[in-house]
């Protein structure tokens, strides 16, 4: 629970149908099960206590009575449980009989949701025997499983007190599948976590609505969403159940599981989605108060089974990957695209290094020129040798322009260079930040003056992560007329070349690939033997551990121990605390001091969840102070 996660669980006992006092030991069961493995909150489907499949039966005593004791026996047996837990049964009350979910905690009965929306359609006809929760009238509360003033009710919340943000919620079933489910008004009045009991019945293609359902809803109300539906244990008269429990948070689908009784088991972020909530200005306040129910759960660490991946911003799977590249490539060249075409600009200019930015940027250009329907000899590629140029990557970049139709123009500018050294008392030999931030400079006014010469565009190349840690030239390569790898983070950078190595093969392929193969350098220093001396991530640190961070930090707000902590499963394999804390510092550091050069970038396309645009997803005052997180550094 430390951290704002919360394990929790969807279950399918193996019931048989009618047989009350067999189901519930099956229940108190798997709830010991649950809480063994630290599940703190639980759904169990619907009218599990007695079968979904009881039809008539529903209207005998004998099978309600059966009910209510075997929810007895069940509290009586979980009372020593840290856990909060959802299960259905029948239960009368004023003449009526409703569907519902009772809200175990600690052998109590915190109170009963009856369903609200009651189907009565093709196989379901439940409004045979069940009445829906509108019908309640006034607030009713029952004797009921040996408990007085148990309410009875769809307008309650169930609030964790040790952990504030864990309120839950509950809808049974159908209420997720009409237009306007109950668990929109919960969650506007404070469910972060809602519970569904189900027992839907399985027909070919019906997986995929569902799943799609409970996962569109969870990201709609930016909760969490645990959904548990009825197995096999059902009569299989005319239906067939299978099991289909899912966990799922903020559109994300979990984890699932079908065809098999017990636990499926994952972890929700809940001060993430409290985070979420309190950043979108369209999620309502809170609404409307329902009646809240309190309970208590122990505070402890919470073991983490979901996936946490090293590469939050690289789409995960093959298939998705491929979608996901071509779609950021797309939307890039799109922005390039409406950019060209409004400023009428007669030509597209791009220092063209041989590394990975300036690669995936004139690959972005060449895609926009395609859009236009223009020529790609309007994209001009311009190396820039100075005293940092490697053989290798002038070669590279200069058949890169070849093999995409650019046309190529090289500018040495080491004469340039030196005569500046010369005018401001430079020494060739001091090699500080002057000398190399000199180079980046004089590169950029080639660019702008060639851009003004032929009424071109300057093409900028500085990606997301550069951005982050201000790992660029103020005023050098800092600035273009327009930066497409802006919003793009340095490990996606290498994934979009990459996708497009192997899309495209070839000539064109190889040369990609060796660019993917050299080390990452501004090349602002001399060779030593003919090698790149300056190699960035020896410098600042891993990329792949500056994106993590600035995912979670930036994106999600996380303070540092959470995000050291994720840090820590995501490459267990690759790097210890004590690195994974130097280069934390090392981030948040780079990250507070650097934020004057981000509060005047030059426009780019946001093609992803995060950018660090001052008119856009990221505004900070430039000295703002990093003490807090700094401090917190030294703790851990």
């Amino acid at each position: 629970m430390t951290d704002g996660f919360i394990k929790v669980a969807a279950g399918t006992p193996k019931i048989r149908v009618a047989d009350c006092a067999h189901n519930g030991a099956q229940v108190a069961q798997l709830m010991g099960q649950a809480a063994q493995q630290g599940v703190k909150v639980l759904a169990l489907p619907e009218l599990c206590l007695t079968g979904y499949t009881c039809a008539d039966l529903f209207l005998q005593d004998a099978l309600l009575d059966g009910a209510e004791q075997a929810l007895v026996r069940v509290m009586e047996e979980t009372a020593g449980l840290d856990l909060l837990a959802a299960l259905g049964l029948p239960v009368r009350a004023n003449n009526k009989l409703y569907n519902c979910a009772a809200i175990l905690h600690r052998g109590k009965l915190l109170g009963l949701v009856p369903k609200s929306h009651i189907p009565n359609y093709g196989e379901f006809y439940e409004a045979r025997w069940f009445a829906a929760a509108g019908t309640l009238e006034g607030e009713v509360t029952l004797s009921f499983a040996g408990q007085e003033g148990v309410l009875l009710s769809p307008d309650q919340l169930f609030r964790c007190a040790a952990l504030p943000n864990l309120t839950v919620g509950v809808e049974i079933c159908e209420d997720l599948w009409v237009p306007t489910p109950p668990s929109a008004r919960l969650c506007a009045a404070g469910a972060t976590l809602v519970l569904n009991l189900s027992a839907s019945d399985e027909v070919a293609g019906k997986a995929a609505y569902r799943r799609d359902l409970v996962a569109g809803q969870s990201g709609r109300l930016v909760c969490g969403y645990v959904y548990a539906d009825a197995g096999a244990g059902e009569s299989s008269t005319d239906l067939v159940f299978s099991g289909h429990n899912m966990v799922a948070e903020n559109g994300t689908l979990l984890v699932e599981s079908r065809f098999d009784e017990g636990l499926t088991v994952s972890e929700l972020d809940i001060d993430r989605l409290c985070y979420e909530r309190r950043r979108l200005s369209t999620f309502p306040p809170k609404g409307p108060g329902l009646r809240v129910q309190e309970f208590s759960l122990t505070v402890e660490d919470t073991e983490l089974t979901r996936p946490v991946s090293p590469a939050p911003f690289v789409p995960q799977g093959e298939l998705d990957r491929a979608e996901r590249c071509d779609e950021i490539l797309r939307l890039a060249a799109l922005g390039l695209k409406q950019r060209l075409e409004h400023t009428r600009a007669r030509c597209a200019l791009i220092g063209l290094s041989g590394g990975l930015d300036s690669t995936l940027a004139i690959l972005i250009a060449a895609m926009a020129f395609d859009l236009l329907g223009r020529a790609r000899e309007e994209i001009i590629a311009v190396t820039m040798p100075c005293f940092g140029t490697t053989v290798r990557t002038r070669s590279n970049a200069e058949q890169l322009a070849q093999q995409l139709g650019a046309r190529l123009l090289t500018v040495d500018i080491g004469d340039a260079v030196s005569q500046h050294f010369a005018d401001i008392g430079q020494s060739m030999r001091d090699h500080s930040i002057t000398y190399e931030n000199s180079q980046a400079r004089e590169r950029t006014q080639v660019l702008m003056d060639l851009a003004n010469q032929r009424e071109g565009l300057v093409v900028g190349t500085g990606d997301l992560s550069e951005l982050a840690l201000g790992w660029c030239t103020y005023n050098g390569d800092h600035m273009s007329m327009y930066a497409v790898n802006a919003s793009i983070p340095k490990t996606l950078v290498r994934h979009l070349v990459a996708f497009v190595a192997d899309e495209q093969g070839g000539e064109l392929g190889r040369v990609l690939w060796d660019i993917l193969d050299t080390p990452v350098s501004p090349e602002l220093l001399p060779p030593q033997d003919g090698e790149i001396a300056q190699r960035t991530e020896e410098l600042v640190g891993p990329y792949e551990l500056h994106d993590f961070f600035l995912y979670y930090a930036i994106r999600w707000g996380f303070p540092p121990r959470k995000v050291l902590r994720l840090a820590q499963q995501a490459f267990a394999d690759r790097y210890d605390r004590a690195a994974l804390l130097k280069w934390m510092e090392r981030f948040y550091r780079r990250f507070f001091a650097q934020q004057f050069k981000r509060s005047c970038l030059p426009d780019g396309p946001k093609v992803g969840t995060l950018t660090l645009s001052p008119r856009g997803d990221w505004r900070m005052p430039s000295d703002g102070s990093a003490s807090l997180w700094l401090e917190q550094l030294k703790r851990l």
